[in-house]
């Protein structure tokens, strides 16, 4: 029987350009903020990693406290588009605040500085924007198929405005002159950007009632009735929950310790204009797999044996560039680059429906619908990974002798940028592999949904 269809193509598309105003934060943040602080305003790397690694303990909770929030809120616009309407404004404000930090204030005033803001913007209004944001996929349809679509689409989106940023900002400095100035002009023209296009999002879909989302349910409660400590209970006991929040962050130590690779170009490869040239390598092939991920999950029969064979091309591909980076062949690491990208694009499309069954897994062997909630490893996956391997990097960079504002670096630093840019992303797209071969939610649903009848 054919799943009734709830979105129009238009919805799909607008639900999807959300993603721009998501990664016009997150892609200055994780790709720029490092390079920013230490080249330009003179931070210690290893100081600025422990402050981000401490910020991301706030995150924890919030993402959960939220995830909570929005399942219990009620209003006209609905549960989850307020949230993300409003706490984009805040997320734009935050932004512009960090690259705002004076250059002739005291050191210790200027981490100060940092470290608040980063951390409000984090664990406050990029929090609640993003886990609504996640959450209105199972909001606005109940359609497992649209929900793909809606996840390849958003996240075709988000790499596409990645791969933008990612190319385009360095350039956009030096073109504005260059120094603290530039790099505040190009956060402000960021975040405008971004606030018109969450908006529109937030405008383009509108959430199903209450009672159309649990028509055809049986239902265990009317409304849901649990406190944080029982969220951390609900969550704790779904297997597979635990696995896509380990997916999550891993997915996120890899982003952002690739995100590091500005240091490699500009130290080891001596032009740091090759950072866009790689983003091209990365972001086109994997806007590329999106667009397939709907057909591909049809064709496969479901998630699990495509986002399996996925990672472990992924994989294959990164060992391929450790080869290529040492060979010092820039081609070939393009090439390599280009493949793991492909390979693991598929997860990147059919995440949000694979939360969503996962969200449905909770649903069907306890009786609660926490969409919000079981949403919130999206946010916390997202801004604790990438964080923890921003302060990673940090640590290892202060670790291998770095020093700021410096033309040249020294053999050691030399070496261990190696390292952080060729082999810890493949590392971590091993353990994701590894992760998904136990990752089985589709079957594991299909067999209570067998056994209750």
């Amino acid at each position: 029987m054919e799943q009734k269809k709830y979105l129009k193509w238009y919805n799909k598309v607008g639900y999807g350009s959300g993603d721009i105003a998501g990664n016009v934060v997150y892609a200055l943040l994780s790709a720029f903020v490092m390079i920013f602080l230490t080249d330009t305003i003179g931070l210690n790397s290893g100081v600025v990693g422990t402050l981000i690694f401490v910020s991301k303990f706030f995150d924890g909770v919030s993402d959960i406290f939220f995830g909570s929030l929005i399942d219990k809120t009620k209003t006209k616009m609905g549960k989850a588009r307020p949230w993300m309407l409003y706490g984009y404004f805040g997320c734009a404000l935050c932004l512009i605040a960090i690259f705002c930090i004076p250059v002739d204030m005291g050191k210790t005033a200027q981490y100060a500085w940092f470290f608040i803001v980063y951390t409000v913007l984090n664990a406050g209004f990029y929090t609640a924007n993003n886990i609504a944001y996640s959450a209105l996929t199972a909001l606005i349809t109940k359609n497992n198929h649209e929900r793909v679509q809606m996840g390849s689409i958003r996240f075709m989106f988000a790499f596409g405005t990645s791969m933008l940023i990612q190319a385009i900002t360095v350039g956009f400095v030096a073109k504005l002159g260059g120094g603290a100035a530039a790099w505040r002009t190009v956060a402000i023209i960021y975040t405008v950007i971004g606030v018109i296009t969450n908006t529109i999002s937030v405008l383009s879909v509108k959430e199903l009632s209450p009672e159309e989302l649990e028509e055809g349910e049986e239902k265990a409660e009317k409304e849901e009735k649990y406190n944080l400590i029982d969220a951390f209970k609900i969550l704790a006991h779904n297997k597979y929950f635990l696995m896509i929040c380990g997916a999550y962050l891993l997915m996120q130590l890899y982003s952002a310790t690739l995100g590091m690779g500005i240091y490699f170009m500009k130290y080891v490869l001596g032009d740091e204009g090759l950072f866009g040239t790689f983003s091209w390598a990365v972001n086109i092939p994997m806007i590329a797999g999106l667009l397939l991920t709907p057909t591909l999950v049809r064709k496969f029969s479901g998630m699990y044996k495509l986002n399996l064979v996925g990672y472990t091309i992924g994989t294959l591909g990164r060992v391929g560039v450790i080869i290529a980076g040492y060979m010092g062949n820039i081609p070939l690491m393009l090439g390599f680059t280009a493949i793991a990208a492909l390979g693991m694009s598929p997860l990147q499309g059919d995440m949000n429906a694979l939360i969503a069954t996962t969200s449905e897994y909770t649903r069907l062997t306890t009786g609660k619908k926490v969409d919000g909630t079981m949403y919130s490893c999206t946010s916390f996956g997202t801004k604790v990974g990438g964080g923890i391997g921003t302060a990673i990097a940090g640590w290892l960079l202060a670790a291998s002798g770095y020093i700021e504002k410096s033309a040249v670096q020294p053999e050691s630093c030399i070496n261990m940028l190696h390292v952080m840019y060729l082999w810890l992303p493949m590392i971590f797209n091993l353990l994701i592999t590894i992760v998904l071969i136990k990752l089985k939610v589709e079957k594991a649903n299909e067999e209570l949904k067998t056994k209750a009848n």
